[in-house]
Protein backbone atom coordinates (compact mmCIF):
# COMPACT_ATOMS: atom_id res chain seq x y z
CA UNK A 1 0.00 0.00 0.00
CA UNK A 2 1.30 3.47 -0.86
CA UNK A 3 1.63 5.95 1.96
CA UNK A 4 -0.67 8.18 -0.03
CA UNK A 5 -3.44 5.66 0.58
CA UNK A 6 -2.62 4.85 4.19
CA UNK A 7 -5.04 5.71 6.97
CA UNK A 8 -4.02 7.69 10.03
CA UNK A 9 -3.53 4.55 12.21
CA UNK A 10 -1.43 2.98 9.47
CA UNK A 11 0.78 6.05 9.22
CA UNK A 12 1.21 6.13 12.99
CA UNK A 13 2.14 2.43 12.84
CA UNK A 14 5.09 3.21 10.57
CA UNK A 15 7.12 4.25 13.60
CA UNK A 16 6.29 1.06 15.50
CA UNK A 17 7.16 -1.15 12.55
CA UNK A 18 10.45 0.68 12.15
CA UNK A 19 11.02 0.23 15.89
CA UNK A 20 10.39 -3.51 15.56
CA UNK A 21 13.03 -3.82 12.87
CA UNK A 22 15.54 -1.67 14.73
CA UNK A 23 15.00 -3.57 17.98
CA UNK A 24 15.72 -6.83 16.20
CA UNK A 25 18.72 -5.51 14.27
CA UNK A 26 20.38 -3.50 17.04
CA UNK A 27 19.47 -5.49 20.14
CA UNK A 28 17.54 -2.71 21.85
CA UNK A 29 14.34 -3.62 23.74
CA UNK A 30 11.28 -2.97 21.60
CA UNK A 31 9.41 -1.27 24.41
CA UNK A 32 12.28 1.21 24.81
CA UNK A 33 12.10 2.23 21.16
CA UNK A 34 8.30 2.37 21.15
CA UNK A 35 8.43 4.57 24.23
CA UNK A 36 11.05 6.90 22.76
CA UNK A 37 9.07 7.50 19.57
CA UNK A 38 5.99 8.34 21.63
CA UNK A 39 7.94 10.61 23.95
CA UNK A 40 9.36 12.40 20.92
CA UNK A 41 6.36 12.59 18.58
CA UNK A 42 3.34 11.15 20.40
CA UNK A 43 -0.13 12.61 20.18
CA UNK A 44 -3.25 11.44 21.95
CA UNK A 45 -6.12 9.65 20.25
CA UNK A 46 -8.68 6.89 20.62
CA UNK A 47 -5.88 4.33 20.78
CA UNK A 48 -3.87 6.31 23.31
CA UNK A 49 -0.57 8.06 22.71
CA UNK A 50 0.61 7.27 19.18
CA UNK A 51 3.76 8.31 17.29
CA UNK A 52 3.75 10.34 14.09
CA UNK A 53 6.53 10.01 11.46
CA UNK A 54 5.94 13.38 9.77
CA UNK A 55 6.98 15.39 12.81
CA UNK A 56 9.48 18.26 12.71
CA UNK A 57 10.94 20.29 15.55
CA UNK A 58 12.36 23.43 13.94
CA UNK A 59 14.64 25.31 16.33
CA UNK A 60 12.45 24.41 19.31
CA UNK A 61 9.03 24.67 17.64
CA UNK A 62 7.44 21.27 17.09
CA UNK A 63 4.86 20.56 14.40
CA UNK A 64 2.95 17.54 13.12
CA UNK A 65 2.28 17.48 9.38
CA UNK A 66 -0.40 15.71 7.38
CA UNK A 67 2.11 13.86 5.24
CA UNK A 68 5.75 13.38 4.41
CA UNK A 69 5.72 15.83 1.52
CA UNK A 70 4.49 18.71 3.67
CA UNK A 71 7.04 17.94 6.38
CA UNK A 72 9.91 17.95 3.91
CA UNK A 73 8.71 21.11 2.21
CA UNK A 74 8.64 22.82 5.61
CA UNK A 75 12.19 21.70 6.37
CA UNK A 76 13.36 22.75 2.90
CA UNK A 77 11.98 26.27 3.27
CA UNK A 78 13.74 26.75 6.60
CA UNK A 79 16.95 25.14 5.39
CA UNK A 80 17.10 27.70 2.58
CA UNK A 81 17.01 30.54 5.11
CA UNK A 82 19.90 28.94 7.01
CA UNK A 83 18.26 26.73 9.65
CA UNK A 84 20.35 23.72 10.67
CA UNK A 85 19.12 22.84 14.16
CA UNK A 86 15.99 20.80 13.53
CA UNK A 87 14.73 17.32 14.39
CA UNK A 88 12.84 15.06 12.01
CA UNK A 89 11.01 11.76 11.90
CA UNK A 90 9.79 9.08 14.28
CA UNK A 91 12.73 9.50 16.64
CA UNK A 92 13.41 13.21 16.07
CA UNK A 93 16.97 12.93 14.79
CA UNK A 94 18.74 16.30 14.87
CA UNK A 95 20.20 17.44 11.55
CA UNK A 96 22.89 19.68 13.04
CA UNK A 97 24.45 16.93 15.13
CA UNK A 98 23.60 13.77 13.21
CA UNK A 99 22.76 14.74 9.64
CA UNK A 100 26.21 13.72 8.40
CA UNK A 101 25.36 10.11 9.28
CA UNK A 102 22.65 10.05 6.59
CA UNK A 103 22.82 10.27 2.81
CA UNK A 104 20.18 12.98 2.74
CA UNK A 105 17.45 14.66 4.72
CA UNK A 106 15.08 12.53 2.69
CA UNK A 107 16.71 9.48 4.26
CA UNK A 108 16.43 11.02 7.72
CA UNK A 109 12.65 11.12 7.27
CA UNK A 110 12.52 7.43 6.36
CA UNK A 111 11.06 5.64 9.41
CA UNK A 112 13.38 2.64 9.10
CA UNK A 113 16.60 4.65 8.71
CA UNK A 114 15.47 7.01 11.47
CA UNK A 115 14.78 4.14 13.85
CA UNK A 116 17.99 2.28 13.07
CA UNK A 117 20.10 5.31 13.88
CA UNK A 118 18.16 6.05 17.06
CA UNK A 119 18.58 2.44 18.20
CA UNK A 120 22.34 2.52 17.61
CA UNK A 121 22.61 5.77 19.52
CA UNK A 122 20.53 4.47 22.43
CA UNK A 123 22.60 1.30 22.55
CA UNK A 124 25.78 3.39 22.97
CA UNK A 125 24.16 5.39 25.73
CA UNK A 126 23.01 2.23 27.50
CA UNK A 127 26.53 0.79 27.30
CA UNK A 128 27.74 3.93 29.04
CA UNK A 129 25.01 4.21 31.68
CA UNK A 130 23.73 0.68 32.19
CA UNK A 131 20.12 1.82 32.49
CA UNK A 132 17.56 2.41 29.75
CA UNK A 133 15.82 5.23 31.59
CA UNK A 134 19.09 7.12 32.02
CA UNK A 135 20.01 6.36 28.41
CA UNK A 136 16.69 7.85 27.32
CA UNK A 137 17.40 10.98 29.33
CA UNK A 138 20.80 11.38 27.68
CA UNK A 139 19.17 10.77 24.31
CA UNK A 140 17.27 13.98 24.94
CA UNK A 141 19.95 16.02 26.70
CA UNK A 142 23.25 15.84 28.56
CA UNK A 143 22.08 18.57 30.89
CA UNK A 144 21.12 16.69 34.10
CA UNK A 145 17.95 18.68 34.83
CA UNK A 146 16.55 18.18 31.34
CA UNK A 147 17.66 14.56 31.18
CA UNK A 148 16.01 13.75 34.51
CA UNK A 149 12.71 15.31 33.44
CA UNK A 150 12.80 13.45 30.16
CA UNK A 151 13.58 10.16 31.93
CA UNK A 152 10.57 10.66 34.18
CA UNK A 153 8.34 11.22 31.16
CA UNK A 154 9.90 8.21 29.43
CA UNK A 155 9.25 6.02 32.49
CA UNK A 156 5.62 7.14 32.66
CA UNK A 157 4.95 6.40 28.99
CA UNK A 158 6.80 3.09 29.18
CA UNK A 159 4.72 1.98 32.15
CA UNK A 160 1.49 2.81 30.31
CA UNK A 161 2.60 1.37 26.97
CA UNK A 162 0.08 -0.95 25.35
CA UNK A 163 1.27 -4.28 23.91
CA UNK A 164 2.97 -4.04 20.53
CA UNK A 165 0.84 -4.80 17.50
CA UNK A 166 2.79 -6.61 14.83
CA UNK A 167 2.58 -4.76 11.52
CA UNK A 168 2.84 -6.96 8.46
CA UNK A 169 4.51 -4.58 6.03
CA UNK A 170 5.72 -1.03 5.63
CA UNK A 171 3.70 0.89 3.03
CA UNK A 172 5.79 1.75 -0.02
CA UNK A 173 6.98 5.26 -0.74
CA UNK A 174 5.44 6.77 -3.85
CA UNK A 175 8.17 8.85 -5.44
CA UNK A 176 8.23 11.74 -7.85
CA UNK A 177 11.38 13.45 -9.02
CA UNK A 178 12.37 16.81 -7.61
CA UNK A 179 12.87 19.22 -10.52
CA UNK A 180 13.81 22.45 -8.75
CA UNK A 181 17.33 23.09 -7.53
CA UNK A 182 17.92 23.52 -3.84
CA UNK A 183 20.46 22.92 -1.08
CA UNK A 184 18.72 19.86 0.36
CA UNK A 185 19.40 16.47 -1.21
CA UNK A 186 15.74 15.50 -1.08
CA UNK A 187 15.72 12.34 -3.14
CA UNK A 188 11.98 12.07 -3.56
CA UNK A 189 8.60 13.53 -2.71
CA UNK A 190 5.05 12.28 -2.84
CA UNK A 191 1.62 13.86 -2.63
CA UNK A 192 -0.55 11.91 -0.19
CA UNK A 193 -4.13 12.74 0.60
CA UNK A 194 -4.59 14.74 3.82
CA UNK A 195 -4.69 12.62 6.94
CA UNK A 196 -4.86 15.01 9.88
CA UNK A 197 -4.69 18.70 10.49
CA UNK A 198 -1.29 20.21 11.10
CA UNK A 199 -0.59 20.77 14.77
CA UNK A 200 2.10 22.11 17.04
CA UNK A 201 3.77 20.63 20.09
CA UNK A 202 7.00 20.96 22.02
CA UNK A 203 8.99 17.78 21.67
CA UNK A 204 12.36 16.24 22.47
CA UNK A 205 15.64 16.70 20.65
CA UNK A 206 18.33 14.13 20.03
CA UNK A 207 21.61 15.76 21.01
CA UNK A 208 25.26 14.66 20.60
CA UNK A 209 26.79 12.40 23.22
CA UNK A 210 29.28 15.10 24.15
CA UNK A 211 26.81 17.97 23.83
CA UNK A 212 27.32 21.16 25.78
CA UNK A 213 24.69 22.82 27.95
CA UNK A 214 23.94 25.19 25.11
CA UNK A 215 23.47 22.44 22.56
CA UNK A 216 21.46 20.37 25.01
CA UNK A 217 18.76 22.90 25.79
CA UNK A 218 15.39 21.37 26.56
CA UNK A 219 12.97 21.23 23.69
CA UNK A 220 10.31 19.21 25.49
CA UNK A 221 7.72 20.58 27.84
CA UNK A 222 7.30 18.16 30.73
CA UNK A 223 5.01 19.03 33.57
Amino acid sequence: MDRAQASTPQVAALCDLAAQRAARDQGVPLDVLRTITRTETGRGGKQGLQPWPWTVNMEGAGKWFQNEDEARAYVFSHFKRGARSFDVGCFQINFKWHGAEFDSIDQMFDPVANAQYAAKFLKKLYAEMGDWSKAAGAYHSRTPTYATRYSARFDQIRADLSPATVVAALPGRTRRNRTSDGPLPLASLHTPAPLIAQGSVSMGSLVPIAGSVASSRALIMIE
